[in-house]
């Protein structure tokens, strides 16, 4: 398995998830937000940061940059995509996921730990994980309160924020986000969003080592390449 991590001007956690992959055995291959074609990866990676300075919106300018035309084409031949923070930003402007993240509820920036509660085992960020699995996972963010569109399949919910027993409550919501939705996917579950970093909680001294399970899915087992048609779910 080669897994490609996209680096775009102003991303910051490149480095880390190129880091963590590499420990754990991937092989891992930079590209560039002016590639035009994703050759030789079986899953790609938007890392978290600051893509272009978050002029306009969060992510709008990035999803614009040429690496996104492959990285669609990548999602339509049912290859496995994985945004991160400001990835999924960016697979939400460029309209690989369905929704928007808006400014956090106070309008401030958050950076804490919280506990996630997986939804679906369905994706590849999710197959090594069960349904109602809780995570450990930092958040560090100023806007990330999601915004589901009118009649989002359930099924398209892939992580909520919850507290360590896996309880949906206000206080366990660090942003806001409507029905406390951490991360989506797209109809096929091929392409997933999230707002926690898993590539900062891979090690214990960390403080949770809870996103190697999520990161280990990318690689660890053959990704289904079935195409995935018009409308987002596979043929």
């Amino acid at each position: 398995m080669r897994v490609g991590v996209v680096v775009f001007p102003g991303s910051t956690c490149d480095r880390d998830c190129l880091q963590v992959l590499r420990q754990m055995g991937a092989s891992t291959e930079e590209v560039w937000h002016e590639e035009r074609e994703l050759r030789g990866l079986d899953a790609v990676i938007l890392p978290g940061g600051f893509s272009y300075g978050d002029y306009l919106r969060a992510g709008a300018v990035a999803a614009r940059s040429p690496v996104m035309e492959a990285v669609r084409s990548f999602a339509r031949s049912g290859g496995a995509v994985l945004g991160i923070c400001n990835g999924f930003q960016v697979l939400l402007e460029a309209g690989l996921l369905p929704g928007a993240l808006v400014r956090n509820r106070g309008g401030r920036f958050v950076c804490q730990t919280v506990w996630v509660r997986v939804e679906s085992s369905r994706t590849p960020a999710t197959r090594a994980l069960q349904p109602g699995q809780v995570l450990r996972l930092p958040v560090a963010h100023g806007d990330g309160r999601y915004i589901p569109p009118r009649g989002l399949d359930p099924r398209q919910v892939v992580f909520r924020y919850c507290d360590e027993a896996g309880r949906l409550r206000r206080s366990a919501n660090p942003n806001g986000s409507s029905g406390h939705i951490a991360g989506v996917c797209n109809a096929a579950g091929n392409v997933v969003g999230m707002m926690p970093h898993p590539e900062r909680a891979a090690d214990p001294l960390l403080g949770s080592a809870d996103g190697l399970r999520v990161l280990a899915g990318l690689w660890a087992r053959p990704v289904a390449r079935a195409p995935v048609a018009a409308g987002g779910r596979r043929r």
